[in-house]
């Protein structure tokens, strides 16, 4: 009798989801995220005690193929400045994405190895890492079930890496991610870090669509050790614009140095 409830409640649940977890995961990656565009980016750290530095910059983004490029370069507080970061986004899971920072108290382009992408995007509580999109072939994927987020369905789904290589690269040992049903932006995820028992919570807080296209106008990231919040980013984007005809001789080191 018990064997004969658990078979009913497991064929319950299997057919309550009519995709598998892999499927939304490539719908997420397949979604349009637009092509060419620019915007206006404010980044915003706030420490424990609640103190704010606000970062201003201005962001490019264009495909090329399957792979993406993305520019991005502060513009304000001085301390700042100038300072310009560049990602070559492949689409290939065999091929390391490559990303370059230029620091222009040095007046070097850096380039980021793949033993520091899970270290902190420029002071954020953000990786390099975090700052390319997820291959799907690297991960496994787990539908736990449906969760209503912001008055939305979505599919809320453990993933976990399939090698201690993308561990590494990106910190995490596995994520909790919540998945809207209706257009397949990922609003919400709890990331699960490798080193200092260490969560981050990752939120979309406001989405709207441009041109057709699901955008993120503000996301914030929080570090937590326990319920004790260590660290809070926010990011916020305006002046949005896609399909703006970027060169891709744009996305260059060269530009890097050279600067806006």
């Amino acid at each position: 009798m018990i064997f004969k409830t658990l078979l009913i409640a497991s064929l319950t649940l299997s057919s309550l989801f009519a995709i598998t977890g892999q499927e939304i995961a490539q719908n997420v990656h397949d979604r349009d995220d637009g092509d060419n565009s620019t915007a206006k980016m404010k980044m915003i750290l706030i420490d424990k005690n609640g103190k704010k530095r606000v970062r201003d910059l201005k962001t490019f983004t264009k495909d090329k193929g399957e792979d993406k490029l993305k520019l991005m370069f502060f513009l304000t507080p001085a301390d700042v400045k100038n300072t310009a970061f560049l990602t070559h986004d492949f689409e290939d899971s065999n091929k390391d994405d490559d990303q370059w920072l230029y620091l222009p108290e040095l007046q070097k382009v850096k380039r980021i190895a793949s033993s520091d992408k899970s270290s902190s995007f420029m002071g954020s509580d953000f990786t390099y890492s975090d700052m390319t999109s997820r291959n799907v072939e690297d991960y496994r994927y787990k539908i736990m079930k449906e969760k209503k987020v912001g008055g939305h369905m979505t599919w809320q789904m453990m993933v976990t890496p399939k090698s201690k290589k993308t561990i590494e690269e990106t910190g995490y040992t596995k994520s909790i991610v919540f998945v809207r049903q209706d257009n397949f932006v990922i609003v919400q995820a709890l990331n699960y870090i490798k080193a200092g028992k260490k969560l981050k919570y990752m939120m979309v807080k406001d989405l709207k669509q441009i041109d057709g296209i699901w955008t993120a106008i503000e996301m914030q990231m929080v570090t937590k050790k326990g319920k004790k919040t260590l660290h809070k980013t926010i990011f916020k984007f305006s002046d949005i614009k896609y399909n703006q005809g970027l060169e891709e001789s744009l996305f260059t080191t060269r530009t890097l140095e050279r600067g806006l």
